[in-house]
């Protein structure tokens, strides 16, 4: 009876022992994964703020260099360089966000060289900006000397209009003079005077005359001296007007056409006289081989582009 109490208080023990291992087995296996949880999300956890803290860092070159990418463009550089930078760090951007097992010092490196990149184009904006800044004050420098020479231009050009409108007020009072010289030494046909010469070459002198009694005209008029008039030789163009104002002309007896006033007339015959300026007298003879028929004549004398005498006379 004894011996089986003490089997029993040795099995006792035995259980105890085994239960007290058991449980120190589970509770080192329960610590050990729990610590091992821990680390798991200690390590998740740095990895999570690596990559936001990278994220961060290419966003902040990605605004740095788009911003020295605006600056360049506004001072007329080159951005060529730049925009091929900028698709890279896209990309790397685009990279990162894909990459779940992304490796910390290979973009600490890149985010390097970014920040190295965006530095040496600081020294070349402030080399552009200092550029610019005198391209600017010689631009307005240029703009200046621009606007004095364009109000130089203005001044020159009322004055040259001045010169221009004193020089046609000049030329009009010159030609008005000249025209008044001119008009001045034309000559002048004074007491003009058609006689009659019959077919037995008798000359008469009336207002009118017989048509059968009248075979030629002679017109007698005296050039009475004029200072302003050049004495040298001047031809004398003479028209007779029949009743009907038409011009008697006959080729054959040396009629033919002058110039007056820039058109072309018709003349019934013409003389060159030498004149003297000495009121010499002129005559000038016409033979109508046609005849002349009844009726009122006017008879005109031109010289030099003036109508310089007129008369009239009637055949009945």
């Amino acid at each position: 009876m004894e011996s089986n109490q003490q089997s029993k208080g040795t099995f006792a023990w035995v259980g105890l022992v085994i239960m007290t291992l058991a449980a120190g087995a589970f509770g080192f296996m329960y610590f050990d994964q729990k610590d091992q949880t821990e680390t798991k999300e200690v390590a998740i956890v740095e990895k999570a703020k690596e990559l936001a803290f990278t994220q961060t860092k290419l966003d902040s070159v990605s605004r740095n260099l788009d911003a020295k990418i605006a600056e360049t463009q506004q001072l007329g550089g080159n951005i060529e360089e730049l925009m091929k930078v900028k698709a890279r760090l896209e990309t790397d951007k685009a990279n990162l966000k894909k990459n779940s097992r992304f490796e910390i010092a290979k973009y600490t490196a890149k985010i390097k060289e970014y920040e190295q990149f965006l530095a040496d184009k600081d020294v070349e904006l402030a080399k552009l900006r200092e550029e610019n800044t005198v391209l600017t004050a010689t631009n307005q420098t240029l703009n200046t000397e621009n606007t004095g020479l364009k109000t130089e231009k203005e001044a020159l050009t009322q004055v040259k209009q001045q010169l221009t409108d004193s020089v046609m007020t000049y030329s009009s009072q010159n030609r008005e003079l000249s025209e008044k010289v001119a008009i001045g030494a034309a000559l002048k046909a004074e007491n003009i005077k058609v006689l009659a010469v019959t077919p037995k070459g008798k000359i008469k002198d009336d207002d009118s005359y017989k048509a059968k009694r009248v075979d030629k005209i002679k017109l007698q008029f005296t050039l009475p001296s004029n200072p302003l008039t050049q004495s040298d030789e001047k031809e004398i163009y003479v028209r007779v007007l029949d009743p009907d104002g038409a011009v008697i002309s006959d080729e054959a007896m040396g009629s033919g056409k002058f110039n007056w006033k820039g058109q072309e007339m018709m003349f019934t015959t013409k003389d060159r006289v030498a004149y003297q300026n000495t009121n010499q007298m002129v005559e000038m003879t016409y033979d109508n081989a046609q005849k002349f028929r009844p009726g009122k004549y006017s008879v005109e004398v031109y010289s030099e582009g003036f109508r310089i005498g007129s008369s009239n006379f009637t055949i009945k």
